[in-house]
């Protein structure tokens, strides 16, 4: 197969100095791409520059990416080339910034516009934050005909809302598989296929295993 994977963080500037980005490591990314290498796969190792696990990469091909702009900007790329799979497990920042306010001379909060250095500031800012736009829901009109394995990490709620959570990105998404993950999950992962059909997954390898096995199939 020719396969693309994510791993590790997007960020969002604030300003020359300082970033908005999340806790992800990118290893499990990684190490689905070195599975995915090691069982003779093609594969595109797309991954983000705070990424904080630096094992090794064997991917025949590693792109770095920095922004969530920028992330999207790489995945498009691809589009019209021949992708037989996308595991799509980077953790794209929920927010990138808006305005940004800071008190003046007299204490009042004024917009800061234009070539105004925030890192120069010594008041209070108030920083207005915006939605990112989600790849993963641009990702069936980029490639039609390829299968796609979306990820839905959950920090609240209960087990039960976690699944709900990954058929819901499932159909509104066109996605063919989600990966449910993360505190509320516990142990292991989830699966969840397009037909809604559920699997429990106790460790990383036997997850990268049913993945292949899964997207492998015609």
């Amino acid at each position: 197969m020719n396969c693309i994977v994510t791993a590790g963080p997007t960020f969002e500037p604030l300003d020359e100095v300082r970033r908005l980005t999340n806790f992800s490591t990118g290893r499990l990314g990684t190490e689905l791409a070195n599975f995915l290498a090691a069982r003779g796969h093609k594969v595109v190792l797309l991954i983000g520059e705070m990424a904080t696990h630096h094992g090794e990469r064997m991917a025949q091909r590693v792109e770095v990416f920095f922004t969530t702009a920028d992330l999207r900007a790489k995945m498009k790329s691809f589009s019209g080339k021949k992708v037989d799979a996308i595991f799509h497990a980077a953790a794209v920042s929920d927010y990138a910034f808006g305005k940004i306010f800071a008190t003046d001379e007299s204490g009042k909060m004024a917009e800061l516009k234009g070539a105004k250095k925030i890192f120069t500031q010594r008041g209070k800012l108030i920083v207005e934050l915006v939605p990112t736009p989600k790849i993963l829901a641009e990702l069936r009109g980029w490639f039609p005909k390829t299968k796609i394995v979306g990820w839905k990490f959950e920090a609240e709620g209960k087990r039960a809302d976690a699944i709900a959570a990954g058929r819901k990105q499932i159909a509104d998404n066109r996605t063919d598989l989600c990966v449910v993950n993360g505190p509320v999950y516990g142990e292991g992962f989830g699966l969840i296929s397009h037909d809604s059909k559920e699997a429990h997954l106790a460790s990383p390898p036997v997850l990268f295993d049913m993945l292949e096995k899964l997207t492998r199939k015609s």
